[in-house]
This record gives C-alpha cells, sequence and structure tokens, in this order.
C-alpha cells in the first residue's frame, strides 16, 4: 500500500473542513454534526474538536449508524451495529454528515434514510476525508479532504489513531484482484 496522506496532512484536511463548515453555515449555531461508524465517527470527534477552537464553544459530534438501512445487507459479511448517539434535536437544523471515504454513495444514502426516521434536518450536508469518485448514485460532498482518483481494484484506507493506532491515508490494491 502506498500512503497518500500522512498524519500532519491530515489534521490539516481535518482544520480545514472546519473552517469550511463555519464558512459555509455563517457559524454553528444550528449545525449538528454526525459521524459514520467506524471510521466516519474519529473524523467528526477531530471535527468537533477543530470546531470548538475556532468558535470558542464546546461542540459534540454523534454518531449515526447505519448498518440496518444498507441496501447491501445479503452482500456483505454481517458487522456489528453500533450506537446512534444525536447529540442535539436535528429538526430544522443542517446535519452534517462525517465519513471517511466516499465510494459509490451507497452508505450515504443509507444515512439519508436513517436521519429520516430520526427527525426532519433543515439540510444535510457531507463531510469526507477522501473522495474517491465511482459514484452510483447522485451523492456529492459538500466538504473534501483530498479528491483521490481511484480503480475499482484499489482500496483506500483512512485510518485514526481511535480506531487504527496510526492517522494517515493509503491506497492500495484490493485482495485477490
Amino acid at each position: 500500500m502506498r500512503q497518500v496522506m500522512n498524519a500532519d496532512d491530515l489534521g490539516r484536511v481535518i482544520r480545514r473542513i472546519a473552517h469550511e463548515i463555519v464558512e459555509r453555515n455563517e457559524g454553528l449555531d444550528n449545525v449538528v454534526i454526525l459521524g459514520i461508524p467506524t471510521r466516519g465517527k474519529p473524523f467528526a470527534d477531530r471535527l468537533a474538536a477543530e470546531l470548538s477552537t475556532i468558535e470558542g464553544n464546546p461542540v459534540r459530534a454523534g454518531s449515526l449508524d447505519i448498518g440496518l438501512y444498507r441496501d447491501d445487507l445479503d452482500l456483505r459479511p454481517r458487522t456489528r451495529l453500533g450506537p446512534t448517539i444525536i447529540p442535539d434535536d436535528i429538526d430544522g437544523r443542517t446535519v452534517v454528515l462525517a465519513d471517511d471515504v466516499l465510494f459509490t454513495g451507497r452508505t450515504i444514502r443509507a444515512a439519508l434514510d436513517a436521519l429520516a426516521d430520526i427527525g426532519r434536518p433543515a439540510s444535510v450536508q457531507l463531510a469526507v476525508v477522501v473522495d474517491r469518485g465511482h459514484r452510483q448514485l447522485p451523492i456529492r460532498a459538500d466538504f473534501v479532504g483530498k479528491n483521490t482518483p481511484t480503480s475499482h481494484d484499489e482500496r483506500v484506507s483512512v485510518r485514526f489513531a481511535e480506531t487504527d493506532e496510526e492517522d494517515g491515508v493509503w491506497i492500495g490494491e484490493v485482495e485477490g484482484s
């Protein structure tokens, strides 16, 4: 696997995206940050920490488990369901979904379905560390750390110390291809 972002790069991306979120939303008064487990959660937590620093007020990030909303449950190995923790009411607010990699768009479609069961946000924005292309649904990110064109035979691995004991982004061949 080849590394395309190191820990410093990842830190800069998170700071930039946090500033973009504040600018686009003219502050954070009406914003809720939700990470999609597994690696969207540490991304959301780090965004919340950076947003707290920028705005001078505490920002909490929640998590939105989308396991039961996936359209490929019969095609994927079973994953353990994680908690959905919503730190604030989402009705009438802007929800920023945070995830590590945007690929086909199906994970985000599932997240939108999950959000609809929880409440009715005024708008939903998407922040991702890496957009690798190959969309199957008409979904795009509002905030992107790095656009990294890949082939279908490659895997993008975003790692956070919280889940993987190291920070960075790697690209490598999918095993068996």
